[in-house]
């Protein structure tokens, strides 16, 4: 866990918010069309999806989440021609403790 890189990741409200919807995506996103594909959110949320959430562009939308992934918050999982992203609860919870710890 870096905590420097997850201080940099949570320091846009967008991406703070995109945290927030991957944390209980049935309250945020249709989950009609994933349960058609034999997909749950455990495997994540399609980044179209959380693009169309946002409202931002599809590069932007990428950019941050590869942010988060890279600071450890998010993990992906590429099925077919999708990419999903879901939380990463064991980094989350690490970051958790470390504020808790030493701030």
């Amino acid at each position: 866990m870096e905590p420097l890189l997850i201080y940099k990741a949570l320091s846009n409200d967008t991406r703070q918010q995109i945290l927030l919807w991957l944390k209980n995506p049935e309250n945020y996103f249709e989950e009609e069309p994933y349960l058609q594909q034999g997909i749950s959110f455990q495997v994540g949320v399609c980044v179209g999806e959380i693009q169309l959430k946002t409202g931002l562009a599809q590069s932007v939308i990428s950019n941050y989440l590869l942010t988060m992934k890279n600071a450890g918050l998010l993990e992906s999982e590429r099925i077919g021609r999708w990419t999903y992203y879901r939380r990463n609860e064991k980094t989350i919870q690490e970051f958790a403790e470390y504020v808790q710890k030493e701030l």
